[in-house]
């Protein structure tokens, strides 16, 4: 089989860890190539037409956990990237005709808040503060590399410097963040409101691409993962990208081009070309083989152990465990185009009102919630989903033809691995009339308005995006898969047990979310490795040659 010409780093995916990584390597002078089995870059942060004269971001969909490190590093916004913030960050339509609006400012919400509970709305301050100090915790740790249970003395001071972190705080801020690492998101509002409604609003967080119940142990986390965001330095801040979140990718793009990284689209690799002393490169679907230094998967850890790297090479309990590897997010994406505005019931109108540029969430108590968690692990779908419906043609003209928008529909709960014998080839249009029908009892006009649908069940982000049970983290975010157990114990520092093979995607810390973190993570770590030399220098005889 041809051998195809050395380079010191091919990744697999081009997915927006993957293009950042390239970008880093690049920078280090590292000769890189990107192999992405698709026709064009981006992964799950991509925009396309999908209905005609109606383009929408496919299944990433809003931003807030991009870094702003990776953003000016990469030189984003000078390749065009423009991020503009949400005017109001939540809209709650509830039963009853009535709603709950989370505004920019705490005065503003503690208003809305006021009109379900007095007490609520004067705890809210102090929610908001326990809340930021737990997420300055994380977002401290977002750009370091985990330390390795059983690592050398380098491990061992970074954990001490984990601790030293921590002794900063005083001992409430201490046991507010173990609640948020170990408690159920349900537990921690419980404790803090009595009103369902803003316990609705931030425990919408706790479920997003989290196959789980509010009341799970471990969902504070996740909700905790959701706030650690900013946009245009205003933390905890929701906002729309022009063009789509394929703007973000094609502008990363643009760099790792202008750094000199080829990428290859159209192109899969079939395997890792590995052995006892390492990978030698990639082997390509054509037959053709690509010899590299080391290897940077951008994929899913589990696809990547699972599918792509010789069985032979990892031993057996570390294989068991990545077959167990959780990745189930129970999503179920739609984009739809629409002839007019939703009319709200609670805020009517079809002219475009603040409401109409959040994130408009169909979830009105955490009970409501858990029963969809409790219907998609018996019936397959939630009898009543729950819904994030984002409308972005109302802040950017170029989705949607004049007067018309497009929605993005992000819905929850919905089982990848469904019970009863169903299949999700046959139940997927079912299943998107359900998320219309549910959206249409609060805006009685949705039905009718929707002129073009695109549906992704989690079968098809699996085949599509290979997001493994439809999972758009790369695994899920609970305690024994975060931080140095990301993907799995003894392999949290972005290296797996296969020399020269390295980690880049969301399967590593922080996490999911279109953040950039684990690329820049994780490039710098090859980086440093090539500096001291515990890459192969030398070519090696492949055994694909």
């Amino acid at each position: 089989m041809p051998i195809e010409s050395r380079y010191d780093a091919v990744i697999i995916g081009g997915g927006h860890n993957g293009l950042v990584c390239a970008c880093y390597l690049a920078a280090a002078g590292l000769k890189v190539r990107i192999i992405e089995r698709h026709t064009e870059v981006g992964g799950a942060a991509v925009t396309e037409e999908f209905h005609p004269g109606f383009r929408n971001s496919v299944a990433s969909y809003t931003v807030s956990l991009l870094h702003p490190k990776v953003i000016a590093d990469l030189k984003l916004a000078e390749h065009g990237l423009r991020i503009i913030e949400r005017p109001l960050s939540n809209f709650l339509p509830l039963p009853g005709n009535q709603y709950l609006q989370i505004a920019r400012s705490v005065g503003e919400t503690q208003a809305e808040v006021a009109r379900f509970s007095r007490r609520d709305a004067e705890r809210l301050p102090g929610y908001y503060k326990m809340l930021e100090q737990a997420a300055d915790v994380v977002r401290d740790m977002l750009l370091e590399t985990p330390p390795n249970v059983g690592g050398g003395m380098g491990d061992f001071l970074s954990a001490l410097k984990v601790g030293r972190r921590l002794r900063k705080l005083d001992m409430a801020a201490r046991r507010d963040v173990l609640d948020f690492f170990t408690k159920s998101a349900g537990d921690v509002l419980d404790a803090w409101f009595e009103s369902d409604p803003i316990k609705a609003a931030f425990g919408f967080d706790a479920i997003v691409g989290h196959f789980a119940s509010p009341y799970t142990p471990g969902s504070a986390y996740v909700l905790l993962h959701h706030v650690i965001g900013e946009v245009n330095g205003h933390r905890g801040a929701w906002g729309h990208a022009i063009g789509g979140m394929g703007a973000i990718t094609q502008a990363m793009r643009k760099e790792a081009e202008r750094r000199g990284v080829e990428i290859t689209t159209g192109c899969e690799v079939a395997q890792v070309c590995a052995d006892i002393r390492g990978v030698q490169g990639v082997q390509l679907a054509d037959g053709r083989v690509i010899d590299a230094r080391c290897v940077v998967s951008g994929v899913n850890p589990k696809l990547l152990y699972t599918k792509l790297v010789p069985h032979h090479v990892l031993d057996e309990d570390f294989l068991r465990r990545m077959r167990n590897y959780k990745c189930a997010s129970g999503t179920f994406r739609m984009n739809v185009a629409l002839s007019e505005l939703p009319d709200f019931t609670c805020l009517p109108g079809k002219h475009v009102q603040s409401h109409h540029k959040s994130g408009i969430i169909i979830a009105p108590s955490l009970h409501y919630m858990e029963q969809a968690y409790f219907d998609a692990r018996t019936l397959g779908c939630s009898r009543k989903p729950v819904i994030e419906i984002l409308i972005p043609s109302t802040v950017d003209d170029s989705l949607a033809p004049p007067g018309q928008h497009v929605a993005s529909l992000f819905c929850q709960h919905f089982n990848p691995i469904l019970p009863q014998g169903l299949d999700w080839n046959v139940i997927r249009e079912p299943a998107a009339d359900l998320v219309i029908e549910t959206v249409t009892q609060y805006a009685r006009n949705f039905k009718a308005s929707v002129l073009g649908r695109m549906i992704l069940s989690p079968l098809d982000l699996e085949h599509r995006f290979g997001l493994t049970g439809g999972d758009i983290f790369h695994g899920a975010l609970t305690l024994d898969q975060l931080w140095s157990a990301r993907p799995m114990l003894g392999y949290g520092a972005y290296r797996g047990p296969v020399t020269g093979l390295y980690l880049c995607g969301a399967g590593t810390h922080p996490g999911g979310g279109v953040t950039g973190a684990p690329g820049h993570n994780a490039a710098r770590e090859i980086a440093s490795d090539f500096k001291r030399g515990r890459v192969s220098r030398k070519p090696q005889q492949h055994e694909f040659s």
